[in-house]
């Protein structure tokens, strides 16, 4: 089959991936539910009345969680006929006036957050993470926690604070304590981080509480994929974090992506789930693969500057998959909700050049990643740009998820901190981060970081 839109070849959004998204234009500011195809949106508002009667009151709301909610038969329904409206000589194709106004250039396009988000939880699931993690703060014997091959292990993170790509992150301000044994102080953070992560969008029918979501059903409940970065204040997370675990560190900013990837179309890409040992239990277990080989790069773009890759990872070094993520969440009976965000961790490979975060990256301050325009980074500063990018490609098919990106705002010099102290330790907190991020960064029950 081919789109009668044009797409441009080596697109992120041909006619086999059809991601989904919510926009609005310059002319028209009531946001709108689409699909990309090639370089324009399908306005599935302005065609809903080509849509089956049971999907079109979704297909018209300000949200995908209209469309969430309808479960796995509806987004079959859904997409099936998508792809049809846009095959060349569809009835779409035909009528001239409807092409005028539902298919949009991205160009003029203004991409808002696909779902209302209700809950956001943040797992640790890849082993390569993990382990960099443990060996830094603890010893290569004893990088991965006891209970860390037998659950996945996760967090409750701040769904308010979950935004869109190109919103602005602000450098937060907080709490830190960079000398072992010295007073905090208060000002803005000096170990901003990223995290290199992809989420799924949690559909179906809202759960009651007490019920779970066996784990072999699980993937019938995951509505789509999209990136993000998990941004971290590694200083401030050093003095809060015992014993709850991360909590302003972590809320200061999640971006995603806007375009929410279907299961339907990352079918091609599915590879063997990681192999576990020791067995899971069997809550857990699942025999029916679904990990899936997503080509991801992390860009670090200084202002003014090229980008430069510092990341080239992949979905598929993930431990535990999104089914067994999902199936254990509500194995206490935790109700869930269409549009519920769950995210996978930093995704980091078995290579240097596969760390998803500057802690691992800049190996806790003791290396430095060297930039095309001559910068040097062991953090992000001011201006610098992350870029996340996503792709699976295989047999001439490439399946986009577009780009996850957000800039660093200048920290406000108007906030009284104690910068003469600070002065006095940047050696310390850019150069010899031993004495900055000790092991109580990660608490002996099941720390994350």
């Amino acid at each position: 089959m081919t789109s009668f839109v044009p797409v441009p070849k080596g697109s992120d959004f041909p006619l086999e991936n059809l991601p989904y998204g919510v926009f609005s234009t310059r002319d028209n500011s009531q946001k709108r539910v689409c699909v990309a195809i090639g370089e324009h949106v399908l306005d599935l508002a302005a065609v809903s009345q080509l849509y089956p009667q049971n999907v079109q009151a979704a297909l018209q709301s300000e949200s995908l969680n209209a469309l969430m909610g309808l479960g796995y038969e509806a987004w079959n329904v859904v997409r099936t006929r998508t792809t049809e409206l846009l095959t060349k000589n569809s009835p779409l194709e035909q009528n001239s006036t409807l092409v005028k106004s539902a298919i949009i250039p991205q160009s003029e396009c203004q991409m808002h957050l696909p779902a209302n988000i209700g809950d956001y939880t943040d797992f640790y699931s890849s082993i390569y993470h993990a382990t960099n993690v443990g060996i830094m703060f603890r010893s290569k014997e004893n990088a991965l926690m006891p209970n860390w091959k037998h659950l996945p292990v996760g967090y409750h993170g701040r769904a308010s604070s979950v935004v869109v790509s190109g919103t602005p992150i602000r450098r937060p301000y907080g709490q830190t304590i960079p000398v072992e044994n010295a007073a905090p102080f208060f000002g803005p953070c000096r170990l901003l981080d990223f995290e290199l992560e992809m989420a799924f969008f949690v559909g179906g029918p809202e759960t009651q509480l007490g019920e779970r979501v066996p784990v072999e059903q699980a993937w019938k409940r995951i509505f789509g994929f999209t990136l993000m970065n998990d941004w971290s204040a590694r200083d401030i997370q050093k003095w809060e974090y015992v014993p709850l675990g991360p909590f302003t560190a972590k809320n200061l900013g999640t971006t995603i992506s806007p375009w929410v990837v279907p299961v339907a179309a990352l079918e091609p890409f599915l590879v063997p789930n990681y192999p576990q040992d020791p067995e899971v239990f069997p809550y857990l277990k699942h025999t029916q693969p679904f990990n899936f080989d997503i080509n991801l790069f992390v860009d670090l773009k200084p202002e003014n500057q090229e980008p430069t890759t510092i990341c080239k990872s992949n979905y598929r070094h993930l431990y535990w998959t999104a089914a067994q993520q999902l199936a254990h969440h509500t194995i206490t009976g935790c109700n869930v909700r269409p549009g519920d965000l769950m995210a996978s961790g930093t995704i980091s490979g078995e290579t240097e050049d596969s760390f998803g975060s500057m802690l691992e990256l800049c190996w806790k301050g003791t290396k430095s990643i060297q930039l095309k325009g001559g910068d040097s980074r062991k953090f992000l500063q001011d201006g610098d740009e992350v870029i996340i990018r996503g792709y699976c490609e295989k047999d001439g098919l490439r399946i986009g998820f577009g780009k996850c990106a957000d800039k660093i705002f200048c920290i406000e010099r108007s906030v009284p901190c104690t910068f003469e102290i600070a002065k006095n330790i940047e050696h310390c907190l850019f150069t010899g981060l031993e004495d900055v991020l000790s092991e109580s960064l990660i608490p002996n029950n099941n720390g994350r970081f």
